[in-house]
């Protein structure tokens, strides 16, 4: 028997992991204030990035002797930046658990040639923390955005280490509690949690990543577009808003209306409840239904922005093209868009929780997933 559509479709069905959703009450003319066909170093430009760089350190709660730079290719580009300008001076302990996790392993072991310890663990699962040692430098992911398993503390990072922690924090900044005083290298990129235009990232540095940049020099050359130093010293103005290469001033207009929707909504704090609101609203569904269930096998490792689910039904005959159909038949339908699981990860669905995402629609959207899976079920038989 046919199961019957729900009435009601949610009001934005964007849920895509990345892009992410745009800020609820954005509007094109919200960026009408945007620097365009000025100068970045004219004093406006400059006054801008400023203000994009003092209101993460604000809402964030980043330390004030912590620096803050806007640098060019996003998250991939940061965490480029910080893998080689700062390895290669200690052994090198790389944590990988899903497919961004992995490229740093590769990127490390293979481009930088660093022989470094490895440890691994599958999707859905994590690497033990507690093995981990943190007088080496040490290399992961916040939040994997494509296996939906976050770290649950920063409790396993030694406060008197040696070693560096290089952390990509893409998909967990402005959703999660980062215990900065853990982190000596954070980065992340605009369109994550905030959802925010693309190309941009961000490298934050704690004292001691300043430290091993005036005193270490890479065996290997760096490109211009990786260089953090010169003379032996921190380039400073690339904590000041003097980006290394031309920066998209609509882009960084559009990074300070959802730095003030953040604040709107109550700042970090606000972010996080309603990304938990979201993905608590997830974990219900998921409860009353056995036919699915997170990716995450330990419930303290769950993401509250990037929630990866798996169908478990015994029915089911090819994993993949079945969570493909109900992706499919969900985006038709106009009740979800973009949800599929990531090309390398398992079969599943992929739906973004962070705190752009409004609570009613996580809501509306979840009857159309039941219907999806029973319309399929059906289909398949």
């Amino acid at each position: 028997m046919a199961i019957e559509q729900p009435a009601t479709r949610p009001a934005n069905p964007r849920f895509s992991s990345g892009p992410c959703a745009k800020i609820p009450t954005f509007t094109l003319d919200k960026l009408a204030d945007a620097a365009l066909g000025r100068s970045h170093r004219a004093a406006v430009g400059k006054d801008k990035l400023k203000a994009a760089i003092e209101g993460t350190r604000e809402i964030l709660g980043i330390p004030a002797d912590y620096k803050i730079g806007i640098v060019p290719a996003s998250d991939t580009g940061a965490v480029e930046m910080a893998l080689w300008s700062l390895l290669g001076e200690r052994k090198v302990e790389m944590l990988a658990w899903e497919s961004f996790g992995s490229g740093w392993v590769t990127d490390v072991v293979k481009q930088l040639k660093i022989d470094a310890e490895v440890k691994t663990a599958e999707y859905g699962e994590i690497v033990d923390l507690a093995s981990v040692d943190c007088n080496n430098d040490v290399v992961f992911t916040w939040n994997g955005t494509t296996s939906g398993v976050r770290v649950p503390n920063g409790d396993w990072i030694a406060d008197d280490r040696e070693g560096l922690t290089i952390c990509d924090a893409t998909s967990a900044a402005f959703a999660m509690d980062l215990p900065w005083d853990k982190l000596d290298v954070t980065t992340f990129s605009w369109q994550k949690v905030l959802g925010g235009e693309a190309a941009h990232g961000m490298l934050i540095l704690s004292p001691r990543a300043v430290e091993r940049l005036e005193s270490y020099t890479p065996a290997w050359p760096l490109p211009k577009i990786f260089r953090l130093t010169k003379g032996g010293k921190l380039i400073e103005g690339i904590f000041r808003g003097e980006t290394i290469n031309t920066p998209s001033m609509l882009a960084v207009e559009d990074y300070l209306v959802a730095l003030d929707w953040a604040r709107s909504v109550g700042g970090l704090q606000g972010l996080i409840a309603r990304a938990n609101a979201n993905t608590k609203a997830i974990a219900d569904f998921v409860e009353m239904h056995d036919w699915i269930d997170f990716l995450a096998h330990d419930p303290a490792t769950v993401s509250n922005t990037s929630v990866c689910l798996k169908f478990t039904d015994d029915r089911i005959k090819d994993g993949a093209a079945f969570a493909k159909a109900v992706a499919k038949r969900m985006e038709a339908e106009g009740a979800a868009l973009d949800i599929g699981a990531y090309r390398d990860a398992p079969a599943g669905l992929r739906i973004w929780c962070g705190g752009t995402v409004e609570l009613s629609n996580i809501e509306a959207m979840l009857p159309w997933l039941e219907w999806a899976f029973q319309t399929e079920i059906e289909a398949q038989a």
